[in-house]
């Protein structure tokens, strides 16, 4: 029977693995954030109808991309079980087919985004914005294919050691999207399409680099062996991929209407939620830089065959999300007013949000341990589960108990961020008990 090693010498020899691989995730994830960034600055002088524009599009993007990066992180775990093991072909193999179901189901959601947008109006969006909006929202529609083909080449390069390598890459996009931006929009005098275009040149140009880099590097070459795509293991990554797609999915449109029940209070509460938003979307790349490096740990650990270093992997991962996500919710308490203020002229929206920012740092904590439990699970392709878990913390409990806490109660904002917190709380304990519960010595 094997003995998992649980002591505290064997956690700590997984530190600087989990933050070397960890830190470049998460600046490579921040990328993406900042080129929301950089169109929300350069949309902003159009007026208020094209930033609210962008704004309905980013909703409906966040539902997307959840999904598609639960095909991102199959990929990814597959890569490095394999590169674990050391079979250089079947990393070839899988990167592949790894694309393939990126065209397939990046393509899907473009036009799924496309189905959608007849519904903005029966489901109360303005006149005003959908009257412009179209060409803005088709071509962030498309920016979908090549985003969802750079990670999945990207999710290469962090498995196979080479994470700064996948970081530069993506940083390449914001610096061409950055002057693109000015050039279509302001120069062109294209508008709110000149931003969408700005975001696919950006984003296509990235993909072409790594693709590039990865056809014709010599250091890449035990990872482009000759390999066929199959549909057969397409379709097998697929049916792999879907509870991951559907969690993150859930979890994300979790969050999106957490935004419309706060619509329904009024503009204040609105703005300062968007606020809030704004400053927390860019702390949230940390627990999700960890649960990316959490998963691709994991999965060398079981393709290497050594799963003692399960459990030590995964409390290494929670210390250093604790110790970080502390260090946030510290930043939110103290900073919270002062980030309000940068972002809004109106005291109403200032004073409601520095409250919010409260509450969102206490739920920093039980969002990385969340997090990392999660990105652990997939490690070990323990799909279905999960899911179940985090649909079922979100969805049947969180948006219930904020709307009692919100509506029913009467807390407003501050309820139904409260309710949004207790749901957080039980995944955050269901998960790692999940974990504990699958590498105990007679399950591994």
């Amino acid at each position: 029977m094997t003995v998992l090693q649980t002591t505290p010498a064997a956690t700590r020899a997984e530190v600087r693995p989990i933050l070397k691989l960890g830190v470049p995730l998460m600046i490579g994830l921040a990328s993406a954030t900042l080129i929301g960034v950089v169109d929300t600055i350069m949309i902003a002088p159009l007026g208020t109808v094209p930033l609210a524009a962008a704004g309905i599009t980013t909703a409906i993007l966040i539902v997307l991309i959840s999904a598609l990066w639960g095909v991102v992180t199959v990929v990814g775990v597959r890569i490095a079980t394999e590169e674990g093991g050391g079979d250089h072909v079947a990393v070839s193999d899988h990167i592949r087919n790894g694309l393939a179901l990126a065209v397939l189901t990046g393509g899907l959601g473009a036009l799924l985004m496309v189905a959608v947008f007849p519904l903005l109006g029966p489901i109360g969006q303005p006149e005003t914005v959908i009257d412009i909006l179209l060409p803005y929202w088709a071509s962030m529609a498309l920016w979908l294919l090549p985003a969802t083909m750079f990670f999945v080449l990207k999710s290469l390069f962090d498995a196979v050691g080479k994470e700064w390598t996948g970081v530069g890459f993506g940083y390449l996009g914001v610096v061409v999207n950055i002057p693109a931006n000015y050039l279509f929009i302001h120069v062109w005098g294209l508008g709110l399409l000149g931003a969408g275009l700005a975001s696919v040149l950006s984003q296509t140009v990235s993909l072409a680099a790594v693709w590039a880099y990865w056809r014709f590097s010599p250091s890449m070459a035990a990872f482009r062996q000759p390999a066929t795509v199959r549909w057969s293991k397409v379709r097998r990554l697929f049916v792999e991929s879907l509870p991951i797609s559907i969690g993150y999915a859930g979890e994300g449109g979790a969050y999106a209407f957490l935004g419309i029940m706060l619509g329904w209070l009024g503009a204040t509460a609105l703005a300062a939620h968007q606020v809030v938003n704004a400053v927390a979307g860019i702390a949230y790349v940390i627990p999700l830089g960890l649960a990316s490096a959490v998963s691709i740990r994991v999965g060398m650990a079981m393709g290497g065959a050594t799963k003692e270093r399960l459990r030590p992997i995964l409390k290494a991962t929670l210390l250093i999300s604790v110790v970080w996500q502390s260090a946030t919710a510290l930043i939110f308490i103290a900073g919270g007013a002062i980030f309000a203020a940068a972002l809004s002229d109106d005291p109403e929206v200032v004073s409601l949000a520095t409250t919010l920012f409260i509450v969102v740092a206490i739920l920093q904590i039980a969002d990385g341990i969340q997090g990392t439990a999660l990105g652990a699970l997939r490690g070990m392709m323990d799909n279905t589960r999960p899911t179940v878990i985090t649909l079922l913390a979100y969805w049947p409990l969180a948006l219930p108990a904020g709307y009692l806490f919100g509506f029913v109660l009467g807390y407003g904002a501050v309820g139904v961020w409260a309710g949004y917190v207790l749901g957080l709380t039980v995944a955050a304990t269901a998960l790692p008990m999940r974990f504990w519960a699958l590498t105990r010595p007679q399950n591994v």
